[in-house]
């Protein structure tokens, strides 16, 4: 879930652009991908929406012929794994669809018809955006069937996880990072493993000289966050994948690494920042809280929701309700015959939108109405404190942990399989 809300908001910062006014093409293929085809519009747009958010960001923009070239195998890429959802059976509902475009335009502090508008100043078909977080989707949920569940953690692997947290103190450090990755096929000759690993020497070498990281990425980099400038953002050490985590270890800040190898290719990796986190054995924070939930659904609408919620914070406020009274009567969650009371909770118990809102009240405060993908909630801080983590919830932390690692060292491979068992025919250099 954590991911696809993550990927959720990266949608809402890059919208699929249109064709620039005026452009006119005679549209070709550029790529056969098994029986579909990408054409040289669809890479057009591609290209101009990276270039737009490659502004936005401020990183200045790999020349045109590269990007055009990264751009054709990203899609190309994409275009496989959305032939294999459909030919699997994996499908997104129009109801899905909508909650997540309402969630995006709630995120950007708009209404859906003023988010529409926006996108339509932008120069973005709303019907083409919508389909692009339709297929976002899509592949989201063929990662978590073709990847995610399939990764399995022995309880040996935790016992020997916590060992390991208990020794090694830099084990509790959080990096902050950026990569570049250059893939290579499973079966590449000498020549194209040697070709690959100049690219990765390239780039090291422009990123030592001081050249800009989010360029390099955007330029040299085959991973999905390329243009995101290859950011990793802020991960604890144990949730990453043991070759980035051996290495973050050794690097200062501002450092970038010698080209590192796995059986995916070839990584270079950047030390943006570092932090300390919880020694084992110290108390974390713990919330204990309560909510009323109100689902959406086709009879009760987003704007009904937020309505009635904001009445009953209204009269909770103003002393004229009990908070848990209203829970009770009004809440659709299965907390409502506890007054909307849950458990204490730690860091990520939650969703991240619930959390997000829970963590800036006061103890006592009552929240506005907050999205989630269950519907509309009001929160209120009853109480927080600190505790240890009980033996069992250390062990699940180790688990959750444990499978992060893997599945992002597992997706690289998987994607590297899938784009070797898929029949491409390069066209791009048919002007």
């Amino acid at each position: 879930m954590r991911r696809l809300l993550m990927m959720l908001a990266a949608i809402a910062a890059l919208p699929l652009a249109s064709q620039a006014q005026g452009l006119a093409l005679v549209d070709r293929i550029v790529a056969v991908v098994s029986k579909e085809v990408i054409t040289a519009s669809e890479l057009a747009r591609a290209i101009a929406a990276a270039e737009r958010q490659l502004r936005r960001q401020g990183t200045p923009a790999p020349e045109r012929a590269v990007l055009e070239r990264q751009m054709l195998e990203r899609m190309i890429l994409d275009k496989a794994q959305l032939q294999l959802a459909r030919e699997t059976g994996i499908r997104v509902d129009e109801l899905q669809v909508d909650r997540a475009v309402q969630r995006i335009a709630q995120n950007n502090n708009m209404t859906l018809p003023d988010f529409r508008r926006a996108l339509e100043r932008d120069g973005v078909p709303f019907d083409a955006w919508r389909q692009e977080l339709r297929d976002q989707i899509l592949l989201s949920r063929l990662r978590e069937r073709e990847v995610d569940d399939k990764i399995q953690v022995s309880d040996t692997e935790v016992d020997l996880f916590l060992e390991e947290m208990k020794r090694q103190p830099a084990e509790r450090a959080e990096y902050d990072l950026a990569h570049v990755v250059v893939r290579i096929p499973e079966q590449a000759s000498p020549e194209r493993i040697d070709e690959a690993r100049g690219r990765a020497e390239k780039a090291r070498a422009e990123a030592r000289a001081g050249g800009d990281f989010g360029n390099l990425a955007a330029t040299y980099s085959d991973a999905t966050d390329a243009l995101q400038g290859g950011a990793l953002g802020w991960r604890a050490h144990d949730r990453l994948p043991e070759l980035y985590a051996a290495t973050a270890a050794q690097l200062n800040p501002g450092e970038v690494s010698e080209v590192l190898r796995s059986p995916a290719g070839f990584h270079v990796l950047k030390l943006v920042a570092r932090r300390g986190a919880s020694a084992q054995g110290e108390p974390v924070p713990q919330t204990r809280l309560r909510h009323i939930l109100v689902r959406t659904s086709e009879v009760v609408s987003e704007s009904d929701a937020r309505r009635r919620l904001a009445d009953l914070r209204e009269r909770i406020v103003s002393g004229k309700a009990d908070f848990a009274e209203m829970a009770r009567v009004h809440s659709d969650d299965a907390t409502a015959a506890r007054g909307g009371e849950l458990d204490w909770v730690f860091a990520g118990d939650t969703v991240p939108d619930f959390e997000r809102a829970y963590v800036e009240l006061k103890t006592g405060e009552v929240s506005q109405p907050v999205r989630t993908p269950f519907g509309y909630h009001l929160i209120q801080v009853l109480e927080r404190r600190s505790a240890d983590l009980s033996p069992e919830r250390r062990r699940m932390q180790a688990r959750v942990a444990l499978r992060e690692r893997k599945s992002d060292e597992a997706y690289q491979e998987w994607l590297r399989q899938l784009r070797d068992q898929t029949y491409v025919e390069l066209r791009l250099e048919e002007r």
